[in-house]
């Protein structure tokens, strides 16, 4: 857990979560529509420009929408609950979760503390950096590894796509400063500009830290040239998503003899852990090239280039020097954003992703009843048997791949508002008398060193990926689970009050979506208990491949700023599940209707209801930066095509909103795709 990525978290929570009812309830909010746009020619205007109209963006945001309406609400909260520590009982004990929280926080708030400590606590690190040369370059980047970042290339223990109940090491790629290889690759004015003012950055944090400007300047050098070889020999997202291209099983005998310059047996020992067995390299092809780098590279470049990402990294938890050069460089001119976050707002990330259980059970005691959990469980089993039809009636697929998918969802493993067990954090100490820096540093440190104890040995299939105060779901193929976390079930997702439509257009929706990820381009390659291992009759994975391809393409086709289109490749797994989860929660909602017909609620019929809720989960005001950054680094459609490309598939929607040929929102049959 890099110390950066520590400080810039902010885990998504809510407000109080409401327990979901069957029945008639109150219908959809139309002031979240645009009485001037027309629903036949652009329905997420029509759908959402109401709330967008009174939601403008300030300037803090880069993008503004209805997630980030929750979680700015359930910041508030969160902060309360946090600030609530500080005078109880618990928090004058060392070693308390209370007293850990309650005082990482204040020392995020502790600007006049933290501006006059300013590079301070970068000192023993980067003296640590200075001694590095060839003969301890395994030890060196072994220590940076542990709680600082991924130098070079990045490790982590997880499940092995081969035999999914047990934990192997994975070595990848490392990160780029800019985030995207394109920005190094692409030559366009655009780009130039940001790796100008990305050089100016890593001059201005290097020059703060203490080195003097003719050293900074050659170090930035160094680090760009760096990264852009970098760059060149990574995948591509696109690669990235094909779970095959990750999956190089290699004894270590093997990665010793593939990739001879560097000493791996030194570096895990130096990591703290015993040689592992095997190893899963995740891209070879950059493997091989830092194999040559080893071989190369001089120890000013590799000084420079570990320097850097000490302090880069560490940005966050520094003084306000150091967090204006970071914002100005990645918040400012990459997403658009006119000022930085309020500080309380920054300093609560730290604890609620530091000690993301514990304070999730401080929510989850105050926020989330039990009955909830009960409805929740009901519903995913309404749209379990939903899903079961829609595979029983594809035309595509032959009956014998069928009952292996029917194999594969009878044994999703379901997660619901918060895990069985907290995570425990007793060997995490929060020390005020040490600088912020540090104490997040030992405790990212013990974090990768959790991760690393893992190796070899059963996966846990009691962990969440999440914690219970973050609005988000997730499928994960290699456990084959769906999670939703506490946060998401919530008004406008999950909300007791409003009638069903309204409900499974929101919450019955994410929930299949979830669920259509274990069938989408990736999550399908995954057997029943998480193998990667093909269980498809060969003519039926090429007719998926046909109709995904033509999902993509639909994608492809938008132009999200002038000059620049979607990425349906990229977003292809999400765009998926979008109309996988669409298709299927109507039909749940259908199935719950008993025969019975739906009614009518503010002169909205119930399919109107539905896909209206569907569009204002994504309602969001947006810059053109973030536009343009989102479609390089993000997997998910921005959500003007989450609504307008998906629903152009989807003949329900046309028949509740009266349109046909003729209208921008549709599509003729020959060209829709259908897969789930």
């Amino acid at each position: 857990m890099k110390l950066k990525k520590l400080a810039m978290l902010t885990a998504a929570v809510s407000l109080p979560v409401m327990a979901f009812a069957e029945g008639q309830g109150h219908g959809i909010d139309k002031s979240n529509f645009d009485p001037s746009a027309n629903p036949k020619e652009d329905f997420f205007q029509y759908a959402c420009g109401g709330w967008m109209k009174s939601h403008p963006l300030t300037p803090e945001y880069a993008r503004y929408g209805m997630f980030d309406l929750l979680r700015e609400n359930a910041r508030t909260q969160l902060n309360d609950l946090i600030l609530g520590l500080k005078n109880t009982p618990e928090a004058k004990i060392q070693g308390t979760n209370a007293q850990k929280v309650s005082d990482i926080y204040e020392m995020g708030m502790d600007s006049v503390r933290l501006n006059k400590e300013g590079a301070a606590p970068l000192k023993p690190f980067l003296e640590k950096v200075a001694g590095a040369n060839k003969d301890n370059l395994e030890e060196i980047i072994a220590w940076e590894h542990n709680g600082i970042g991924a130098s070079f290339f990045s490790t982590g223990v997880g499940a092995d796509m081969n035999q999914a109940d047990m934990n192997i090491m994975h070595i990848g790629e490392t990160g780029l400063g800019l985030g995207d290889r394109d920005y190094y690759l692409e030559d366009t004015e655009e780009n130039r500009k940001l790796l100008a003012a990305y050089d100016e950055y890593l001059q201005k944090i290097a020059t703060l830290s203490g080195f003097s400007k003719e050293d900074a300047k050659r170090m930035a050098s160094n680090v760009i040239a760096l990264e852009k070889d970098f760059a060149a020999h990574k995948m591509t997202r696109e690669q990235r998503r094909t779970p095959s291209l990750r999956n190089n099983i290699h004894s270590i005998a093997e990665l010793k003899e593939k990739y001879p310059n560097f000493k791996w047996e030194k570096y895990f020992e130096a990591l703290g852990i015993p040689v592992p067995e095997k190893v899963n390299v995740s891209s070879p092809q950059f493997l091989t090239y830092l194999n040559d780098l080893f071989a190369n590279i001089s120890e000013e470049q590799l000084r420079d280039y570990l320097a850097l990402e000490v302090i880069g990294e560490s940005t966050g938890v520094l003084s306000d020097d150091f967090t204006n050069a970071d914002f100005e460089m990645f918040d400012k001119l990459l997403s658009g954003k006119e000022e930085q976050e309020p500080r309380w707002k920054r300093a609560m990330a730290i604890p609620n992703s530091m000690f993301g259980e514990a304070v999730g059970q401080l929510y989850v005691e105050k926020y989330f009843p039990e009955e909830n959990k009960k409805a929740m469980q009901k519903l995913v089993e309404n749209l379990r048997v939903a899903l079961g039809q829609h595979i029983d009636n594809l035309s595509w697929m032959s009956d014998e791949t069928k009952q292996k998918a029917h194999e594969k969802l009878s044994t999703f493993k379901v997660k619901i508002g918060y895990p069985d067990k907290w995570k425990d954090y007793s060997a995490i100490t929060i020390d005020p008398t040490k600088s912020y820096m540090e104490n997040c540093y030992e405790a990212s440190k013990w974090y990768k060193q959790d991760n690393y104890k893992k190796v070899g040995k059963p996966v846990d299939q009691t962990e969440w990926l999440m914690t219970p105060q973050t609005v988000n779901a997730y499928y994960m193929p290699t456990t084959n689970e769906i999670c939703f976390p506490a946060a998401i079930l919530q008004a406008p997702y999950f909300d007791k009050d409003a009638d069903d439509a309204l409900n499974y257009g929101a919450i019955g929706v994410v929930i299949g979506h979830e669920m259509t990820h274990g069938f989408d381009d990736s999550g399908r390659q995954y057997d029943k208990d998480g193998n990667l291992k093909d269980w498809w009759k060969e003519e039926d994975a090429e007719k998926f491949k046909v109709l995904a391809d033509g999902l993509a393409a639909q994608f492809d086709e938008v132009e999200v700023l002038p000059g620049v289109h979607a990425n349906g490749r990229f977003t292809l797994g999400e765009n998926i599940a979008d109309q996988g989860g669409l298709r299927v929660a109507m039909t749940a909602y259908l199935n719950s209707l008993n025969g019975e017909e739906a009614p009518v609620i503010d002169g909205l019929t119930a399919a109107e209801r539905f896909y209206l809720a569907y569009a204002g989960l994504w309602a969001n005001n947006i810059r053109d930066e973030e536009i343009a950054r989102l479609t390089k680094s993000d997997p998910h459609s921005l959500g003007r095509n989450r609504v307008n490309v998906s629903l152009r598939n989807i003949a329900p929607f046309f028949e509740a909103f009266g349109i046909s040929e003729g209208d921008a929102m549709y599509r003729p049959e020959e060209e829709r795709v259908v897969i789930w």
